[in-house]
């Protein structure tokens, strides 16, 4: 028979994180921890372990002090080299995180959290301090944080009905490196070719007469990828709710 090892109380964790609301954090963790496999390795994906200062999560928590870092100079004008080696950084770190944890078996529910949250932080600097400086139309920072914003509450809505988060889908690493790739291009700034003119709107630099730097094209790819992610992620937070309801009247008419 196989032993089970007596779980250790996750309240040291929440009290260390006093920006979350910590009756939130107590609830999402609780059910995470239903969808995990207790007699699996600690430490790894399947049974996560509660340490904080783990050298992935410290990695985690050093990319948002560089975001922080890189948005500060970028929107005073600072040296646009030195702008993209910290933003490079700091989505480098989003790599070697995840590979570290894994690989050392250090895989913590505070990662867990951090690591998604710091992703979408570094995507949003990006974008904001692009639209900030003028190289970005401000439709496209208003779709990508309108998409998370709704993608985000659905999952709030749900999450009463499915304690298991939504599987990610591919199209979405999809759209995130894209958006990734063009944004750091863009932070580079060159160079710099005459509009096409294919579409006479002043809101899509490049396609119009308004010369802009190329990778323009990459986030306009990208943008439509995400939108695209979160009409995915949507229509799945409506089939979980219509499960939801369905069996809640099959109980009612029993």
């Amino acid at each position: 028979m196989v032993r089970r090892i007596a779980r250790p109380s996750i309240c040291p964790i929440i009290k260390t994180i006093p920006i979350i609301n910590q009756s939130m954090l107590q609830e999402f963790l609780d059910k995470k921890l239903n969808a995990t496999d207790p007699n699996a390795p600690v430490g790894t994906s399947f049974n996560p372990s509660f340490k904080i200062f783990t050298v992935a999560n410290v990695l985690s928590f050093s990319r948002i002090l560089l975001t922080l870092v890189f948005f500060f100079l970028f929107i005073h004008h600072a040296d646009r080299l030195l702008c993209i080696a910290l933003y490079a950084v700091a989505a480098l770190t989003d790599f070697l995180d995840g590979q570290i944890a894994r690989r050392t078996q250090t895989v913590s529910w505070v990662g867990k959290l951090l690591d998604p949250a710091v992703d979408r932080f570094l995507l949003f600097t990006g974008v904001v301090g692009l639209w900030w400086v003028g190289d970005l139309p401000l439709w496209i920072p208003l779709a990508i944080v309108s998409r998370d914003a709704l993608v985000g509450l659905g999952m709030l809505v749900i999450r009463k009905y499915r304690p298991r988060p939504l599987d990610v889908l591919f199209i979405g690493k999809v759209a995130t490196a894209t958006l990734m790739v063009g944004f750091t291009w863009l932070l580079l700034g060159m160079p710099q070719i005459a509009g096409l003119g294919i579409i006479n709107v002043s809101w899509l630099p490049l396609l119009n007469s308004e010369t802009a730097c190329p990778a323009i094209l990459i986030v306009y790819i990208g943008t439509v990828l995400s939108l695209a992610t979160g009409i995915g992620y949507l229509l799945e937070e409506i089939r979980v709710l219509q499960e939801a309801l369905f069996d809640k009247m099959n109980k009612s008419d029993q």
